[in-house]
């Protein structure tokens, strides 16, 4: 009898669980709870294995670091937004229109996607030292990196998404009497869409890794810039705020990506 009153309680438990990780608080809680965990380790190691500040600061001093180079922190932070968002919306646009070209068009298909897998190829760090000769140490370097790592995906997957179009669905609307717009915008545009915003998700990532890499080669200001800046003062810790910033940063904007995701195509989940 207690065996059976305990695999029930066992039982009750694992389902509560199971409801927990399906809540939003879910997705709050434990990321949360892992970071502070890894902090309070990484605390701990330093303080254990006497590292000095100069190799691998604690939590603690980079916090410091972090409330004593708070405006500069801000300021670069709102240069390294502004350049990734510039890219990536002129990727956007570029990429969305590139890949519906290629989608519908097999002539367009054929002559530039070869040319658009060799571009991409090309690591994008090689390209930023003549960006720098072209256009000089200032945003505009790292807004073209950030477009040139983002609008690939978005092409490819948009292109994707239309070639996955049933054939037989398009027969049926073409039956029907429906013209190729129509087609296009009551089954291409929509099919598409979780393809469209599934690439984004992924373009806003490259964009600001691109803008980043871009700061800190060729720029004036933007976290990039600034951790090129504190490595070369000998300031680890204002580095690992920077570094910190920064995936601050690229969460925040993967997270709003999602959040629109799940808005625009909540129809498709």
């Amino acid at each position: 009898m207690q065996i059976s009153v305990n695999k029930s309680r066992r039982s009750t438990k694992k389902v509560m669980f199971e409801a927990f990780l399906n809540t939003k608080a879910a997705t709050i809680i434990l990321p949360s709870i892992a970071t502070v965990m890894l902090l309070i380790i990484w605390e701990l190691a330093v303080f254990a294995f006497q590292i000095k500040a100069f190799n691998l600061p604690a939590p603690s001093k980079i916090i410091e670091a972090a409330i004593k180079f708070a405006p500069q922190l801000l300021e670069n932070s709102w240069r390294t937004v502004w350049t990734t968002f510039a890219g990536f919306v002129l990727a956007s646009v570029v990429g969305i229109a590139l890949g519906f070209l290629i989608g519908y068009s097999k002539f367009i298909y054929l002559t530039f996607y070869p040319l658009l897998v060799a571009f991409n190829t090309i690591p994008k760090s090689a390209l930023v030292p003549l960006l720098a000769v072209w256009f000089g140490a200032n945003a505009i370097p790292a807004i073209v990196t950030a477009f040139a790592l983002a609008f690939f995906p978005i092409a490819v997957n948009v292109a994707l998404g239309l070639e996955t179009i049933e054939p037989e669905m398009k027969d049926v609307m073409r039956a029907l009497g429906a013209s190729d717009f129509e087609i296009f915008q009551k089954v291409g545009w929509p099919h598409t869409l979780p393809y469209v915003f599934a690439s984004l998700k992924i373009a806003v990532s490259f964009s600001f890794i691109g803008a980043v890499i871009a700061e800190s080669i060729a720029s004036n200001a933007g976290l990039g810039y600034l951790i090129v800046q504190a490595a070369s003062d000998f300031n680890v810790p204002l580095a690992f705020a920077a570094l910190i910033t920064l995936a601050i940063l690229g969460v925040i904007l993967y997270t709003l990506f999602v959040a629109l995701e799940k808005k625009v195509i909540y129809w498709a989940r």
